[in-house]
């Protein structure tokens, strides 16, 4: 077996169990169990966090960030402004 197929199945090993959800250190175990190198494991990490990265989407808009304080019956605690941030308008 060629070198680049040997590592070619070592990423498609990575990104098929990643997307799975699969913790990396235990795929890289699992590798390192089965007589792998570890410099060839990395590389593939590498490589396959790569191409999955170039699948990912891309977000066209900030998320939006909503905090509440809730208290002991999980009601929401409204919290007012200071009066001259209410007059003056600022957050």
């Amino acid at each position: 077996m060629g070198s680049l197929d040997y590592k070619r199945k070592i990423i498609d090993y990575f990104k098929k169990n990643l997307t799975k959800g699969y913790p990396v250190e235990s795929l890289k175990r699992a590798l390192i169990d089965q007589g792998y190198s570890r410099a060839i494991i990395e590389v593939s990490l590498d490589k396959a966090n790569e191409e999955l990265a170039k699948k990912a989407p891309v977000l066209k808009e900030k998320p939006i960030i909503k905090y509440e304080i809730i208290d002991e019956q999980n009601r929401p605690i409204q919290i007012k402004r200071p009066w001259w941030k209410r007059i003056f308008g600022l957050a």
